[in-house]
């Protein structure tokens, strides 16, 4: 059996003496190192599949920046590992897809909670158990978000696993019961869709460690449907910038 208290982590390909306390997880490796830079003494750590870890300081504290790929199986592979490098305080930069029609392209959304619609986390605690961030970071990540020019949303998200389920559930033999789960999700007011918000919490829960998302609103195909303005903005600084700021006051307390 493996040892993990010496071996370089099995898929991410860090050893516990690269971790840190903080962590910065994104879905995109292709993002790492933007959201990088926005520390200070940034420099890559490893790469290994879809995981890509750059490190930095905030506050004299070491900080990871580590891609966790789409969905929930390598987003809570990512978690354990990160965890098993020491990390307890993370924070998923991500994008999103905006449901509620005040939510447009270039917002933030901040999830306070996610809609179990993915199989992840079933393997790590009963579907009863509710998939909800940690308050502290919440309130952090809502402040980071608001000392930035845009817009902050919070509340629930909906966590999916098929992406086309969403944009194109009339080609799915079980378009019926898609569609009219998205709109219950609409009716209690979900904010936005995304893939792997739910999986975070609930491995989160399990392991016994802080967890925050925030989300870049891409556009809001319910505008869209309705004929509304709906910007399209593929920019991810801001949600970026937020979990940074975020950082700075969980460590300043």
């Amino acid at each position: 059996m493996m040892n993990f208290n010496e071996q370089a982590m099995y898929h991410i390909g860090l050893t516990p003496s690269q971790g840190a306390a903080y962590a910065i997880v994104t879905g995109d490796p292709g993002r790492v190192e933007s959201i990088a830079r926005l520390l200070d003494e940034p420099a890559f750590v490893a790469q290994k599949r879809e995981y890509t870890t750059w490190a930095g300081t905030l506050c004299g504290e070491r900080v990871l920046v580590t891609s966790h790929g789409i969905g929930g199986p390598s987003t809570a592979i990512c978690v354990e590992e990160l965890y098993r490098c020491g990390v307890r305080t993370m924070i998923r930069v991500g994008t999103c897809g905006g449901m509620a029609l005040d939510v447009v392209g270039g917002d933030l959304v901040v999830a306070t909670g996610a809609i179990h619609a993915e199989g992840t986390s079933r393997e790590y605690l009963p579907i009863k158990f509710p998939a909800v961030a940690n308050h502290a970071v919440t309130t952090a990540l809502i402040a980071g978000g608001e000392a930035l020019d845009c817009t902050v949303h919070a509340g629930v998200v909906q966590c999916k696993d098929s992406f086309y389920g969403q944009h194109d559930p009339d080609a799915s033999p079980v378009s019926h019961q898609l569609n009219n789960q998205w709109q219950a999700w609409l009716k209690g007011g979900c904010l936005a869709s995304e893939m792997e918000s739910a999986t975070l919490y609930i491995v989160a829960a399990a392991l016994g460690l802080r967890a925050g998302c925030v989300l870049n609103v891409v556009w809001n195909q319910e505008r869209a449907a309705k004929g509304l303005a709906n910007p399209q903005n593929e920019n991810t600084q801001n949600g970026a910038k937020a979990a940074v700021n975020a950082i700075k006051l969980l460590i300043t307390g």
